[in-house]
C-alpha cells in the first residue's frame, strides 16, 4: 500500500437517537471518492472510536471496506489501550477483506516506548504478518510516546510496518525519524496544520496527511498534497495560506463567565476533534449528527469562531468550498447569514 497524498480521518455520523447514520455514512464517502481523496480511514479518534460499542466499530470498518473497496486505500481504525483489543479489531477488519490497520500508542496504560515497542507493536505485527500497520503516535491523546528510535526498531524489524502517523507537534522528533527511518518509510502528518510543513522540510519528507478537515474539503488538501509532493512549494503554499483559517478550528479554546457566591470567574473551555468539525459538518449540510458523551455541543463563544473561520474562507477563497455547496446542495452564503441556525448549534445549559 502506498501511504502518501491526503487520507480523510472519516467521522461517524449519528442520528439523534445515537444510531450510526449509515445512509449518511454512504453519502460522505461518496462525496470523498469524488473529490479524490487517497484513502479512508474508520473508526479513528474523529470517528469517535471510544465511544462507539466493540460491534459498532467493527461494523463500521466492514462497512468502509464493503463500500469503497477498489475506489481508494482503506486504513481500518484498530488502536486501543489494550494489546487484546487491538489484536480483536485487527482480526475483525482482516476477515472484513482490510490489509491495513492504525494502532494507537497505549492511552491511559502509559506504557513505556520499550514496552510499546515489544509487548504491543511487535505483538501485533507478527501476529499479522499480512497486515499493513500504521502506529499513531499523538501524546496529547495517550500521555505516553513511542520514541523515534523504537519505532525506527520497529521499520526495520517488521516489513508490514512502514508508515507512522505523526501527531506529536514536534518538528524536532520528526526530522530525527527522517534521518533514522528505513528507506521508503512514510511520514504523515496527523496535524492539519503542519503538514505542509512537514512535507516541504527536506529532513522529514512527510509523504501525506491523514486529515480531519479532509471531512469538509478533501479536494484542497488534495491539492495541497500534491502539490507539494511534486515540488510545487509555491502552489502548495498558497493552498495551505487559504485553508489557514479551518486549521486554526480544528481545535477551539473559548472563555466563559460563571458566577459563584456572587463573583463572577473567566472560565477556558477546549473544544478538542470531532467537535468543532461536527459542528462544522451539521452546519454545512454535510451528514454528522450529535457527538457521543460526554463530548457534545461548543457553547455559542465557540460556535462563533466557527462561524468567523468558514465565513473568512468563504469570503476570499470560496473555491475551496464550492464541492460542498455543489455536492451537498448547501447555500452556503446563507448559512453564513443564518444566526438562528448557529444558536441551534450552539450549547445552552439551563440555569436551576
Amino acid at each position: 500500500m502506498e501511504f502518501k497524498g491526503a487520507w480523510t480521518a472519516l467521522v461517524t455520523p449519528f442520528k439523534k437517537d445515537g444510531s450510526v447514520d449509515w445512509k449518511g455514512f454512504e453519502k460522505n464517502v461518496d462525496f470523498q471518492m469524488k473529490e479524490g481523496i487517497s484513502g479512508l480511514l474508520p473508526m479513528g479518534t474523529t470517528g469517535e472510536s471510544p465511544t462507539v460499542s466493540h460491534e459498532e466499530h467493527n461494523a463500521i470498518n466492514k462497512k468502509i471496506f464493503d463500500y469503497a473497496a477498489g475506489r481508494c486505500e482503506i486504513l481500518a481504525g484498530c488502536g486501543s489501550n489494550s494489546t487484546e483489543e487491538s489484536i480483536k479489531s485487527v482480526k475483525s477488519a482482516a476477515e472484513s477483506g482490510i490489509k491495513a490497520a492504525l494502532i494507537i500508542d497505549c492511552y491511559y496504560n502509559g506504557p513505556s516506548s520499550f514496552e510499546l515497542r515489544t509487548r504491543h507493536y511487535s505483538r501485533i505485527a507478527e501476529m499479522f504478518p499480512d497486515i499493513e500497520f500504521v502506529p499513531y503516535i499523538i501524546p496529547g491523546r495517550t500521555g505516553c510516546e513511542m520514541s523515534a528510535y523504537d519505532l525506527a526498531l520497529l521499520g526495520e524489524k517488521y516489513s508490514n510496518i512502514n508508515a507512522v502517523k505523526e501527531a506529536t507537534g514536534n518538528i524536532e522528533r520528526m526530522e530525527i525519524e527522517g534521518s533514522i527511518l528505513p528507506e521508503g518509510f512514510a511520514i504523515l502528518s496527523g496535524d492539519d496544520g503542519i503538514t505542509f510543513e512537514m512535507m516541504i522540510s527536506p529532513k522529514i519528507k512527510a509523504c501525506g496527511v491523514i486529515s480531519v478537515l479532509t471531512n469538509i474539503v478533501p479536494a484542497a488538501i488534495s491539492r495541497m498534497c500534491r502539490a507539494a509532493l511534486a515540488g510545487r512549494y509555491g502552489e502548495a503554499k498558497e493552498i495551505n495560506k487559504k485553508l489557514k483559517p479551518l486549521f486554526d478550528v480544528i481545535t477551539v479554546t473559548s472563555l466563559r463567565i460563571e458566577e459563584i457566591k456572587g463573583k463572577q470567574y473567566k472560565v477556558t473551555d477546549k473544544f478538542r476533534n470531532p467537535v468543532p468539525i461536527k459542528t462544522l459538518m451539521n452546519a454545512l449540510g454535510i451528514p454528522s449528527g450529535i457527538v457521543r458523551a460526554p463530548l457534545g455541543s461548543m457553547t455559542p463563544a465557540g460556535v462563533s469562531t466557527l462561524r468567523s473561520a468558514l465565513k473568512s474562507v468563504w469570503l476570499l477563497s470560496p473555491e475551496i468550498l464550492k464541492p460542498v455547496q455543489e455536492f451537498y446542495g448547501t447555500d452556503i452564503g446563507k448559512v453564513l447569514t443564518d444566526d438562528s441556525m448557529w444558536e441551534a448549534l450552539a450549547a445552552v445549559e439551563e440555569k436551576k
